[in-house]
């Protein structure tokens, strides 16, 4: 009854307030970068041709479950993808870019539950096994919250190996993980 409940949610939303965009496809291989909320942000990153010509992929992450269990998907279909660039503003109520990042942290229960997330509903449908995939191929460049081009663009180049870190002119801490390196700026 529940799932039933979410899933008419989740269609008079659509209905009520149609999404425009919520990723774009770039050349690169290598990178991706996910602007959670920021619709102006996916924008004006999808109008930057240096960058789209060095990621794999530019979306939003809206919610804390099935659009998790799609970047996992979408990752696991393409192999060479190594960093996602978490950047622009966190859905309240949703909090997706913090229970990816506790899914890298902390990983599920037995349950299939995002260990630590502060989210409603941090359920995934995905396999153990695809999860376990997931966290070892990516390593998460956290920047919630911003919203500057320039510095997302700086913090590519350094997961692309264009620039070295001690290059960037922004202060990082870097926090470790079991199969990750997250940075925070």
């Amino acid at each position: 009854m529940d799932s039933i409940i979410r899933y008419a949610a989740g269609k008079l939303c659509e209905f009520l307030i149609p999404v425009k965009h919520s990723y774009y496809q770039g050349k690169g291989t290598k990178a991706a970068i996910c602007t959670l909320g920021s619709l102006d942000l996916l924008e004006a990153i999808s109008y930057s041709q240096d960058l789209m010509a060095n990621i794999s992929i530019v979306g939003r992450l809206l919610s804390e479950n099935n659009g998790i269990d799609a970047m996992i998907r979408y990752v696991i279909g393409h192999p060479l993808l190594n960093w996602i660039i978490l950047c622009g503003n966190d859905i309240k109520g949703h909090n997706a870019g913090q229970t990816l990042l506790s899914l890298f942290n902390y990983g599920i229960n037995t349950g299939g539950r995002i260990c630590h997330s502060t989210a409603p509903y941090p359920f995934l449908k995905s396999s153990e096994a695809d999860i376990d995939i997931f966290r070892k191929q990516i390593s998460v460049i956290d920047l919630i919250g911003n919203k500057n081009v320039e510095e997302i663009r700086s913090v590519l180049k350094v997961c692309l190996g264009v620039h070295s870190l001690h290059i960037l002119n922004i202060s990082l801490r870097i926090r470790y993980s079991i199969s990750h390196v997250i940075i925070a700026v």
